[in-house]
């Protein structure tokens, strides 16, 4: 039930929300001029921040966890909104990752000389203003402040009615980083309301003040974004992630990665929802790995074939090969070699991540060069589809499109690019 002051808001939330878009455009502008050195204080000052009021999130996450129990969400839905000491550490530490990387803006991304005299040179500049509309992680409120920041956009985030008191509670520690760095409060702002109507005010794009929406949430956010967004989007709809055993694999490796691909983590995007194995290999390494995921919980949905050599097994819906179950089910398929697996992941693939377990260096470089997915990993387990671990310090999600980001969303990739053109006279004839 929203309260009397959310209801006023609520009544005026258009106005209120074009309001906080002119202030995220004109933080902005004052962003896109901002010091490095101010940039990275800010930064610092939000961890502090953080740590400093640790024991005021987490009160103000026990009261979301509190109605996300009553309300009975699943499992994995309490464990992507679940905060604790070792967590708030975790944030800390991603935003100081993010601090300590090299500032954007302003690096020359190329340069180059023409014969007429010319030097030009492609620069990396802000987007400007972002908009973030999240769900259940209270902890994208921090990534997504901490990399707006340092790429010198402002954002505005929107997270959902679950996780209100967390992500509010990690707002008021941003808003005291910027403060201590005298950059603008307006920099990162917080939808101060639960009210629905606002994500459709920021999918319309605040009179044209958003310049990107980043969806960060579950298939029936990310369509709705994608569906109606009047402004770009950077986004994935699906995690489908495969993984892919080929003959050549090392069965230890087989087993270890298995296992930790689909049971690390299950509610994550990263999380592999689909295993495929070598036909070949089906006497020496299908057990041995569906035993492993069968002893660390994980329902194995497979085909007949399958079944009949793991008993444990139920047998697959067409509809389970295009499911993201985010819970600890997989599905497994025998496939004829390199080339039922590329025909698999080519048909059924979101274009998030896939991996392979091989020794044998063709099946691998025909991984890499046949799949189109914005993440390929090799020997690797597919958990390891995140910004902070390819070293961006954070992300502020994974986009599967084509356009400008693609994969991690990080620092480098929230920003653009302009030309400067030097000269000494030219004209054009």
């Amino acid at each position: 039930m929203n309260t009397i002051s959310e209801t006023k808001m609520i009544d005026d939330l258009p106005k209120m929300m074009a309001e906080m878009g002119l202030a995220a455009k004109q933080a902005a502008r004052q962003l896109a001029a901002a010091s490095a050195e101010r940039k990275h204080a800010a930064l610092i000052a939000m961890v502090e921040a953080l740590w400093k009021n640790r024991a005021a999130i987490l009160k103000a996450n026990a009261l979301d966890m509190t109605a996300a129990k009553q309300a009975g969400i699943s499992g994995s839905f309490l464990d992507r909104l679940e905060l604790n000491k070792e967590r708030i550490q975790g944030m800390c530490d991603g935003i100081r990752a993010i601090a300590d990387l090299p500032d954007p803006v302003g690096s020359i991304i190329a340069e180059w000389d023409r014969p007429n005299g010319l030097h030009i040179e492609r620069v990396r500049t802000p987007l400007g203003v972002i908009g973030v509309i999240f769900e259940s992680r209270p902890n994208v409120t921090a990534d997504a402040g901490a990399l707006c920041l340092k790429a010198g956009n402002a954002v505005i985030l929107r997270g959902g009615s679950d996780s209100y008191h967390s992500s509010n509670a990690i707002h008021v520690c941003l808003e005291k980083g910027l403060e201590a760095a005298n950059l603008p409060k307006q920099a990162i702002q917080i939808v101060p309301t639960t009210d629905r109507a606002a994500v459709g005010e920021m999918l319309k794009g605040l009179g044209g003040t958003i310049d990107v929406i980043v969806p960060r949430g579950g298939k029936g956010l990310v369509g709705r974004v994608q569906a109606e967004a009047r402004v770009p989007v950077f986004a994935h709809l699906e995690g489908l992630c495969h993984l892919y055993i080929d003959k050549s694999a090392d069965l230890d490796m087989a087993v270890s990665i298995s296992v930790n691909a689909k049971m690390r983590r299950t509610g994550i995007c990263g999380s592999a929802e689909t295993l495929l194995m070598d036909r070949a290999i089906s006497d020496s390494h299908l057990i041995p790995v569906l035993e492993a995921l069968d002893k660390a919980g994980c329902e194995i949905r497979a085909t007949d074939e399958v079944c009949a050599l793991f008993g444990k097994a139920v047998v697959a819906k067409d509809t389970d090969w295009s499911t993201e179950y985010l819970a600890p089910i997989i599905s497994v398929k025998l496939v004829d070699g390199i080339d039922g697996a590329i025909g698999h992941i080519n048909q059924w693939s979101s274009s998030h991540t896939e991996a392979v377990i091989a020794e044998d260096a063709s099946v691998v470089e025909r991984f890499f060069n046949e799949i189109d997915s914005a993440i390929l990993l090799h020997n690797a387990s597919t958990q390891f589809a995140d910004g902070g671990e390819f070293g961006m310090g954070g992300e502020i999600g994974i986009a599967t499109g084509k356009m400008h980001a693609r994969g991690p969303v990080g620092v480098e990739q929230l920003t653009s690019f302009k030309y400067r053109v030097r000269g000494n006279g030219q004209v054009r004839a």
